[in-house]
């Protein structure tokens, strides 16, 4: 029987599958850049398109940095050091601030952006988390894309120069992540996220892994990004040990659509037909911190699994569902996911967190869904439609001697799909 790892927390969790009846998808193995910051530096040089980030930049004007929270593991103190070091003699640390696109999430504390970003520059750098729900941090923008009002954060709006830093791979309905994500809805408040995560475009079926263009979320996202300015974008490929594969830099509209372009070929892998039972993760910490988060891996196992199949998500959640924001009761409001649907389409306006809802609502209609989890009881994840899984490979011995089973060590580092002959 294969012994698999999968991610799970900082320690992973081995488990053993079915030797005659398990297909394992993981990531393509690529070593990292030998020199992680010339290739940054490289980026910040030699753009895919437009002048370089030095031609950007007037000696103490006003910078503002774009970059991922806690919940991504995004390498920002290695990508801020190198816009840093390229900036020398330009501009000084004083006249950079560095926002952290929380988009509805909670501000990191201060341990975490130490761990972040370094106690150095913690110590040294204006650091903002940017929060949607202050209306004294927003500066309205205007209407943009397909009729989204658009607040973005104060600080970015009124800097002379605006950065995006992330980093890229597919994101479950927005298409990619990284690029114009890190001004919306990652700068954006919260008026402009609820639209831009309304149940018809969440809804939408091209609302899906690594569709972009005639995806009704990243066009408006695209749209907003455009419209509003981003100076320079420096985006990073990372990869299954996230270390830095590869970066782009320039222009962010044209820098993002190559840089997804190579994670395409990196992500995404075929496999023949559906399966019975799917294991899955959220990629282990920090991704799986919480069941939130974790709706992606369970997204990654649907478009595999069989209907009425199984999904298995290993997610240690050690930061519950979590208990911020309004994701467990959105959750809990309606007996059963496809009353949950049924509820979110017909409001008319959209609540926080019920995007995240909508999404794992359409797996549970889909498939029936376990988590094995050490942080949350059966209660927890039944009052979210949810099942309590101790042990993975006697759950996938219940479902009999024939089930083709498919298992995601890495969850959605990789998205599988049925290969079409």
């Amino acid at each position: 029987m294969p012994d698999v790892r999968l991610a799970y927390g900082r320690t992973g969790l081995r488990v053993r599958f079915p030797d005659d009846r398990t297909t394992v998808v993981t990531p393509q193995h690529h070593a990292p850049a030998a020199d992680p910051a010339a290739t940054l530096a490289a980026a910040l040089r030699t753009p895919v398109v437009g002048p370089a980030l030095r031609e950007k930049v007037r000696p103490g004007q006003r910078v503002a940095v774009s970059l991922c929270d806690v919940t991504r593991p995004q390498p920002r103190r290695e990508m801020v050091e190198a816009l840093l070091a390229e900036l020398t003699g330009l501009v000084s640390r004083d006249d950079v601030t560095l926002l952290v696109a929380t988009g509805t999430h909670r501000g990191n504390t201060d341990a975490e952006l130490r761990s972040m970003l370094g106690d150095e520059l913690v110590d040294t750098m204006r650091i903002v988390n940017h929060d949607a729900r202050d209306a004294d941090a927003l500066r309205w923008c205007g209407v943009h894309g397909n009729g989204v009002p658009v607040w973005l954060n104060r600080h970015w709006v009124e800097a002379d120069v605006r950065i995006t830093t992330g980093f890229v791979e597919p994101h479950f309905f927005a298409g990619f992540s990284g690029g114009p994500k890190l001004v919306a809805p990652g700068l954006a408040g919260l008026e402009t996220v609820l639209v831009l995560h309304d149940a018809r475009r969440i809804g939408d079926p091209r609302a899906t892994w690594a569709v972009c263009e005639g995806n009704p979320v990243h066009d408006d996202v695209r749209a907003i990004a455009a419209a509003t300015g981003v100076d320079y974008a420096l985006d990073v490929v990372l990869n299954r040990e996230q270390q830095i594969i590869a970066a782009f830099g320039g222009d962010v509209l044209s820098m993002h659509a190559v840089a997804r372009d190579t994670v395409r070929e990196i992500s995404m892998c075929p496999v023949d037909g559906l399966f019975d039972v799917v294991v899955t993760t959220n990629a282990g910490y920090p991704l799986d911190q919480n069941l939130y988060q974790s709706v992606k891996g369970m997204s990654a196992a649907a478009t595999v699994v069989r209907p009425g199949g199984l999904i298995i998500c290993a997610a240690e959640c050690s930061d519950g569902f979590p208990d911020h924001g309004e994701f467990r009761e959105v959750l809990a409001s309606a007996p059963t996911p496809q009353a949950l649907l049924a509820t979110i389409a017909a409001r008319e306006r959209t609540v926080p967190d019920q995007w995240q809802v909508q999404i794992l609502a359409r797996v549970l209609d889909h498939a029936r869904v376990g988590v094995y989890t050490d942080h949350l009881s059966a209660d927890d994840l039944r009052s979210a439609h949810l099942a309590k899984v101790d042990d993975i490979a006697a759950a996938i011995a219940a479902e009999g001697p024939d089930a083709r089973v498919c298992v995601l060590p890495e969850g959605p580092q990789t998205i599988p799909f049925v290969r079409r002959y």
